[in-house]
């Protein structure tokens, strides 16, 4: 090994795990919040929070959470809001019950031209606020009152279901397991096992990478330790669903959708000059980045995933209604809030929005086994949120 190499590994190794824990503290942050959560719950329930049958309900009923997390962690970093994403959620829901149930469209076609309707809503609103310069809560919000009308007239005030078998199994259906048994899905563990050390291996590859470019990479007994304790969880977690029926189909797209965002953000010019937009919009628009045209490709891409949550919804209750949606706006801004986005901007993570959505999942769910009122949970909701943009605020200003 040559001396520029000892150098490298020597800089990397120089970082201590407190040291590097402080740095990180934010993310480490929610997920030890989103453990002690877990604990609290399951304590709580007397174990009902981990049974196998509820833990796949958890991970159905935020699954349309945790897809609009992802798009509005794009449009908050960028520097703007979404308050329309429950309408549009709604809306998308009401137009796929119309074409399949009323027009009987085969589910394919029908869900293609519900993504595209979802397209050309988030570029109308994009257009505005990103070419006219419209502050995007004022927009939004008139997009918020706008589509949860057209749902209302779309479906005539009532609901409008069931959906044909196909398109329900987009949140009902599970991952078929040619190998197990009806007691027990071995396909599903089995899968998780080779995602759990996928991201064991990615992990110390990763680090190697960094120490070869001398750049500060975390202590290699904590990466260790960290990744250890990730594989069993996920190894756990995966144990009790493949005990009940599986992997839920939808958790398969939501999977692919965290691993193509991840990707983005951390690995694609799109993704550093997103960040760049909502740091400093100014400087970026002088280093020649087009300010304008990336905010709308933020509008777009949240209006296709605002049409999946609605269509992953609209499956999962087997209909479509016109209060569908109602309330997803606050969940999934505050998931990205909790996860550590920052209100002004240029600060957030795919990881960190999908823990945010999952601690929401985890108090309702288990707020709702202990039988707390919906007013009591909403006020519960609310100062949690109050209180995770403040840790924002209090850190930044410090």
């Amino acid at each position: 090994m040559n001396s520029s190499t000892d150098t490298a590994v020597q800089g990397g190794e120089r970082i201590s795990a407190a040291t590097f824990i402080k740095k990180n503290l934010r993310e480490y942050g929610m997920l030890i919040s989103l453990a002690v959560i877990m604990a609290f719950f399951q304590y709580m329930t007397d174990g009902t929070l981990m049974q196998p049958l509820n833990l796949t309900n958890l991970l159905l009923q935020n699954s349309y959470i945790v897809i609009m997390a992802l798009a509005m962690l794009m449009v908050i970093v960028a520097g703007h809001i979404d308050l329309s994403v429950g309408s549009v959620a709604g809306f998308i829901g009401g137009l796929a019950a119309v074409l399949m149930v009323q027009y009987n469209w085969h589910y394919v076609p029908a869900t293609i031209v519900c993504l595209i309707a979802g397209a050309l809503i988030g570029g109308l609103q994009g257009y505005f606020v990103a070419f006219h310069h419209i502050p995007a809560f004022i927009v939004t919000l008139g997009g918020m009152l706008v589509f949860r009308g057209l749902a209302l007239w779309l479906l005539g005030g009532q609901s409008v279901g069931p959906f044909p078998q196909e398109f329900q199994l987009l949140s009902s259906g599970f991952i078929p397991d040619p190998f197990g048994s009806e007691s027990f899905r071995l396909t599903s563990l089995l899968l998780g096992g080779i995602v759990a050390f996928a991201f064991f291996y990615m992990s110390l590859r990763e680090r190697a990478s960094k120490v070869r470019y001398g750049a500060a990479a975390e202590p290699l007994s904590f990466l260790i330790v960290k990744n250890t304790i990730f594989t069993v969880m996920i190894l756990y977690f995966t144990y009790l669903l493949a005990s009940y029926k599986g992997l839920p189909n939808v958790m398969v797209i939501m999977f692919v959708l965290m691993m193509a965002f991840d990707f983005i953000t951390n690995r694609t010019t799109i993704g550093r000059r997103i960040y760049a937009l909502g740091g400093n919009e100014k400087a970026a628009r002088l280093s020649g980045i087009k300010t304008d045209r990336l905010s709308f490709y933020t509008f777009v891409n949240m209006g296709v995933l605002a049409a999946l949550a609605g269509l992953v919804f609209a499956a999962r209750l087997n209909t479509a209604t016109p209060k569908g949606g109602v309330g997803f706006e606050l969940d999934v801004i505050a998931a990205c809030f909790i996860g550590g986005a920052s209100a002004t901007g240029g600060v957030g993570k795919v990881i960190g929005a999908v823990i945010g959505a999952f601690v929401m999942g985890v108090m309702n769910n288990g707020m709702s086994i202990l039988g707390i009122g919906i007013d009591w949970q909403q006020v519960i909701k609310g100062v949690v949120l109050v209180a995770a943009v403040f840790v924002d605020v209090y850190n930044k200003n410090k």
